[in-house]
């Protein structure tokens, strides 16, 4: 199984405290910093990524920071290798024929991750985006495709890595429709959430 660094994950209800949590974070351990950024109405998120045992470290810091202001967090060793593209928003180029799209909603960023990494895990499946929480309500979603049936197997397995109340709603488009690809997929955005959203 192909996989990365690790990824880590912290969601505060509070900015001011979240940017406390994350200067705790990189200066416990050595990691990268994906994303910093404040999601409505008024949560803070950091996301990590750098070697197991960095992240690890990062985290525990992370959380003591936290403290009661922790919303959500997450902590995933060794992330499918196409999972971490899709986090710095390099851009996918879907194929010629897309057979089938699945998109998979999330009440948290942290849900998304972890379920599209246990899909891109379970099946022959390409991440077409993942979406994080900015402008969309600090909800999540990732959309995926593939043959027909490694699109099912990967929500089936999606939807069992996570509580069930983290799931918002499971979408499969069989066949889509080439005007379909070219105003969601071919136009998603370039970026996994954009740098503000009205307030």
């Amino acid at each position: 199984m192909r996989s990365g660094p690790a990824l880590g994950l912290i969601e505060t209800c509070s900015i001011a405290r979240g940017m406390v949590v994350c200067d705790s974070m990189v200066k416990r351990a050595a990691v990268d910093v994906l994303e910093a950024f404040t999601v409505s109405p008024g949560r803070f998120v950091i996301l990590v990524a750098g070697e197991v045992a960095e992240v690890e470290e990062s985290l525990a810091a992370g959380l003591t920071s936290a403290a009661e202001e922790l919303l959500d967090q997450l902590f995933l060793p060794h992330p499918h290798l196409r999972l971490l593209p899709a986090i710095r928003r390099l851009p996918v180029t879907p194929a010629p024929t897309i057979e089938a799209v699945a998109i998979y909603e999330t009440t948290t960023i942290a849900s998304t991750l972890l379920a599209a990494d246990a899909a891109l895990k379970a099946a022959e499946v390409e991440l077409l985006e993942v979406r994080l929480a900015t402008g969309i309500g600090g909800k999540a979603y990732f959309l995926l495709t593939g043959l027909l049936h490694e699109a099912q197997a990967a929500l089936e397995a999606a939807r069992a890595a996570i509580e069930a109340t983290r799931t918002v709603k499971v979408e499969l488009i069989p066949r889509p429709h080439p005007d379909f690809i070219r105003a969601v997929v071919q136009q998603a955005p370039a970026t996994a959430h954009p740098t503000s959203e009205p307030g």
